[in-house]
């Protein structure tokens, strides 16, 4: 991209809340090549193309799907993903209560859009409150507050909050299920996972709506054979945790049968593009429970998902733009040139991948090899040989890159530009700004 010389100033709220009328007004319909950097930058034909593919891996795969929105925070982003051309779906994961509150000042609920909110973290003790408050908001539109259990504790904290009340209200709980990668839940085999059961039978005021597990070492897959391996101990974990609840119900004297049944609530990025017909097949014969699959930055897409070879580049719908602000003839390994852009950690996160860079410009053969807080080292691999016209870099270039984790770089941007590579603008003027949500 050519330099542009003048930019305009950023219109937003200052210390609060950036205005999106005023952010439109100013942006609508300009090239890429006039904003601010470092700035981020989503296509949205790719992130909807991305959701309906989602869809319809559910759907085949012979499961209903949960959407986390945790990757991008935006009411629009999340319209999309529980909307699209291949199917529908109204339940949703969040990792913080703001999102949770987002959602429902963004109308999503009272539009029916959003009917099931899942808190995506083990429940603290100190958001009992926050969460009840949210359910009595929700509540007349006939949409409920789901929770995580995985702590004996955490059901006694839900006890005390609830023994204040004049009448005591029944909470919904996914218990989460450790399916190998020791990042929350109890293996379902293990002593203290029934212990745990028996005490959310025991309580009067949980009921078991099913089993969670999250399969984040999956990001390791780099194949199709592999994610499909994760995808089916999961399913396995979870199903194994829902036919021990079973067996202790029944073994419970007066205890009522389960009228519905458990869900099996699997995922992550990587296994649910495994899901499918196929691997539906390869699944145990007989399932305690019916299937739920959730997924986050499936719509989004990164470096790191590249590298499970389940995506193609062409579905990345993310990439921040930087701008070349100094240049180093000779500097890098093998007497290669470098470059300085105006992106750092804060702009890319320091999550690095398989290619061992912190990202890699688009069309170009360069990659961010190092970086500081404000502002990155582009650099090329010493068996590129000389630089091409096609791979040159001036001062003033504004370069597109992709980097390593969605989830992290968006983190730090306030709002996203908005193309659309289907629209008139194909996917070079800015069409729309998503705010996102920031803040616990």
């Amino acid at each position: 991209m050519s330099i542009i010389p003048v930019q305009t100033k950023t219109p937003c709220n200052l210390g609060g809340k950036p205005d999106k009328e005023a952010l439109i007004n100013e942006f609508k319909g300009k090239p890429l090549n006039a904003l601010r950097t470092p700035a981020a930058v989503i296509d949205r034909a790719v992130f909807a193309q991305n959701c309906a593919k989602m869809h319809e891996n559910a759907s085949q795969w012979g499961a209903s799907f949960r959407a986390h929105v945790k990757t991008h925070k935006t009411a629009e982003g999340t319209r999309l993903q529980l909307v699209s051309k291949a199917g529908q779906t109204d339940a949703v994961v969040v990792s913080t209560l703001l999102e949770a509150h987002e959602i429902v000042n963004a109308g999503l609920v009272a539009d029916g859009i959003v009917k099931d909110i899942l808190y995506g973290l083990p429940l603290p003790p100190n958001k009992i409150a926050d969460l009840s408050t949210l359910w009595d908001d929700i509540a007349p539109f006939g949409a409920t507050i789901r929770i995580l259990i995985d702590h004996p504790e955490q059901v006694t904290f839900l006890e005390a909050y609830e023994a204040q009340r004049a009448n005591p209200r029944l909470w919904s709980v996914f218990v989460k299920v450790d399916a190998g990668s020791k990042r929350a839940g109890l293996e379902p085999t293990s002593p203290a996972f029934e212990a745990l059961l028996k005490r959310l039978f025991a309580s009067p005021i949980v009921s078991v709506h099913g089993f969670y597990c999250h399969a984040g070492h999956a990001y390791s897959s780099t194949s199709l054979d592999a994610a499909s391996a994760f995808l089916s101990t999961e399913v396995n974990a979870v199903n194994t945790a829902a036919g021990l609840a079973l067996s202790l119900l029944a073994s419970v004297p007066g205890a009522a049968p389960k009228e519905i049944p458990f869900v099996l609530a699997v995922g992550s990025t990587p296994t649910a593009h495994a899901a499918s017909a196929e691997t539906r097949e390869k699944l145990a014969s007989f399932l305690n429970g019916t299937l739920e699959l959730h997924a986050g930055n499936y719509a989004l897409l990164d470096l790191q998902q590249l590298h499970t070879g389940l995506v193609e580049k062409e579905r990345i719908a993310q990439r921040v733009l930087a701008t070349v602000i100094s240049y180093y003839p000779g500097r890098g390994a093998g007497s290669t040139d470098e470059a300085m852009c105006d992106a750092g950690a804060v702009a890319m996160s320091k999550d690095t991948g398989p290619s061992g860079s912190f990202g890699e410009v688009v069309g170009k053969a360069w990659k961010l090899g190092r970086i500081s807080q404000e502002h990155g080292t582009l650099t090329r691999e010493p068996e590129l040989g000389p630089i091409t016209e096609s791979d040159k870099l001036n001062l003033g270039d504004i370069v597109e890159i992709v980097g390593q984790h969605a989830c992290l770089i968006l983190a730090a941007y306030p709002w996203y530009y908005i193309v659309d590579s289907d629209g008139e603008g194909k996917g070079l003027l800015v069409e729309d700004i998503w705010v996102s949500w920031k803040g616990w």
